[in-house]
């Protein structure tokens, strides 16, 4: 049943006066799903009565993102009365437990996941009352975020679809390396916290875009293949790397990635011009006027051999000896070409 907070207080002080023990958990529950089911299910086990707290639209907005929570307060909060295993609910506009849990003192203060009690800031304030804390195992694998991400991945599937398309526009390209050129460089990425773009790419990027450039980024990617990073991962950072483009306006119109090894001796790990090769047929793109930018040797040898112009992005001061068109030091450096 749905409740406000003064009206679960008055509620919960009724049943322990018979004897009654009540449990207390909180959270966004942005996109419910079996991981929550399962944790709130083991919690009512534990009590008589399961009292759970939804975090406020304003809240979540707080700790989160200015683009969450997906779905209203209102539909959160219905979702979650509405459940078997669940007593009463309601908001709160808080961004953490301790006002609910002083208030409502809970005979079990429940929390999912891999925390210590002693991590709890609200740990003490229950225990001091004579509650007791309960950390419960989340289900791994399951997380709203997690849900959002692959949404969004799927949505945006096509930029990894290797199938014909439509016939397009003749246009240029400009061909991307990721790491160390549009993004920091990190050893076997994986983490999206840690997605940095480098200085000066978005404002580049958005020039070539309007200048009628196709955006095609072509990536080797053998962390895939030694088994230090999953696709799911490298998609993962793909998809923080597009919030950040997306915000300015910039489509990028294909990823190419080479998920091999070097000693796999695949066809489309640059210096191949496989992606290339299949950029020309997919996206009707005009090799001859493309340009590709890359901090590694084997991006200037892709360039070469496939026939674009080969620009090296590197921040170092030396020069190199690289046969390249270009040398820049900052992206902006690439509307000499436009």
């Amino acid at each position: 049943m749905i409740f406000s907070r003064e009206e679960i207080l008055v509620k919960a002080v009724a049943l322990k006066a018979k004897g009654k023990k009540v449990g207390f958990t909180s959270g966004s529950f942005d996109l419910v799903h079996s991981g929550h089911i399962a944790y709130l299910d083991e919690a009512k086990k534990k009590c008589d009565f399961l009292i759970v707290g939804v975090n406020s639209d304003s809240s979540i907005k707080k700790y989160k993102s200015e683009f969450r929570p997906i779905r209203k307060e209102s539909d959160r909060l219905f979702l979650l009365a509405n459940l078997k295993c669940v007593d009463a609910a309601f908001i709160f506009s808080e961004t953490n437990n301790q006002t609910n849990i002083e208030l409502i003192k809970p005979d079990f203060y429940f929390k999912a996941g891999d925390y210590k009690v002693s991590d709890l800031s609200s740990a003490p304030i229950v225990e001091e009352y004579g509650g007791k804390v309960e950390i419960l195992k989340f289900k791994a694998g399951y997380s709203s975020t997690n849900i959002i991400n692959r949404a969004v991945v799927s949505v945006l599937g096509d930029l990894y679809k290797h199938g014909p398309d439509k016939v397009k526009e003749k246009r240029p390209a400009l061909f991307l390396d990721r790491d160390g050129t549009l993004i920091e460089s990190v050893s076997y990425l994986h983490e999206p916290k840690k997605v940095k773009i480098i200085p000066g790419v978005i404002e580049t990027l958005k020039k070539f875009q309007t200048a009628g450039y196709r955006l095609i980024i072509v990536t080797n990617q053998q962390g895939i293949g030694l088994g230090y990073i999953t696709k799911e991962q490298f998609f993962d950072v793909n998809l923080e790397m597009l919030k950040s483009f997306g915000k300015a306006g910039i489509k990028i119109d294909k990823i190419y990635y080479c998920p091999h090894s070097v000693s796999e001796d695949c066809e489309c790990r640059k210096p191949n011009t496989y992606f290339a090769d299949l950029a020309k047929k997919e996206l009707n793109i005009d090799l001859e006027n493309s340009i590709m930018v890359g901090d590694s040797e084997v991006d200037i040898q892709f360039a070469k051999k496939a026939s674009i112009k080969a620009v090296f992005f590197t921040s170092k001061e030396s020069s190199t000896d690289l046969q390249t068109d270009s040398i820049i030091k900052s992206f902006s450096e690439l509307d000499g070409f436009l």
